[in-house]
């Protein structure tokens, strides 16, 4: 079994950030993301009783999911992935460029750790025969989404946008988009055409969530309502919307954790 040292990770990790602008507030939101999932990733192996080796192989992947991003932001200070897939190119900078080494010694969890990183952001997981595997892969996509909820209730909204929250408070919500949520599924990247789109589609990742731990987190948080009441919706019709969006995630919240 190898030996995972979190602590060294996370120091070769700083060390990484130390090449990047850290005054720029888009790489300061994403260091923050990351320990914002080490602390949910944490948060589920801990509720949901897992073995010691797999929270500390837990943690190191969310320590490294996103260090594709860093190289995003500098490159196009954006986050669209349809200019640079930031999960494919974590994958090549920590497996292709043997960064991975500078994290952890031993190859054991070398797999584990590439398929988790290259499968966080899909919109669905692709089939994953080995158990172990399959346990990551759930746990750094719930723990990722969770850390998002925080973040889009705290954070900047034209660091997320590129966007005057002024201007985003008078679009509408696509239809298409508010029908995926009425069938209590994730949105589709190109089915969103306004920001206000994207909005919903971050509420909605709660449908794609693995672990009754994660419900649990985002109703001790109140995630849900914190993310509704953060704009003032211009038109009436996109308020009634957006009520109606957060209305059926909160229908997703399993019974026993609403009371």
């Amino acid at each position: 079994m190898a030996q995972i040292d979190f602590n060294h990770a996370k120091t070769e990790f700083e060390n990484y950030l130390s090449t990047f602008d850290l005054n720029n507030p888009k790489i300061q939101l994403k260091r923050v993301h990351t320990y914002g999932v080490v602390k949910a990733a944490d948060y589920i192996g801990r509720r949901e009783g897992l073995k010691q080796e797999d929270r500390d192989l837990a943690l190191l992947i969310a320590l490294l999911h996103d260090i594709g991003r860093f190289e995003q932001l500098k490159v196009f200070n954006s986050y669209d992935d349809n200019q640079f897939d930031h999960a494919r190119f974590g994958v090549k900078l920590l497996f292709e460029e043997g960064e991975i080494r500078k994290f952890i010694a031993d190859r054991e969890y070398d797999e584990i750790i590439r398929q988790a990183i290259a499968f966080h952001s899909l919109y669905r997981l692709p089939e994953i025969e080995d158990p172990s595997a399959f346990l990551q892969c759930r746990i750094i996509r719930d723990a990722d989404k969770l850390d998002n909820f925080r973040v889009k209730s705290v954070d900047s909204l034209e660091a997320h946008f590129d966007v005057p929250q002024k201007e985003i408070e008078k679009e509408t919500v696509s239809e298409n988009v508010l029908q995926a949520v009425r069938d209590h599924r994730c949105v589709f990247r190109d089915e969103r055409r306004t920001h206000l789109d994207m909005w919903i589609s971050y509420m909605a990742f709660i449908f794609d969530l693995n672990f009754s731990s994660s419900f649990r987190f985002i109703q001790e948080h109140d995630y849900i309502n914190k993310c509704l009441g953060r704009m003032e919706y211009q038109r009436e019709d996109t308020r009634k919307a957006m009520e109606e969006a957060v209305s059926y995630t909160h229908l997703t919240l399993p019974t026993i954790l609403r009371v």
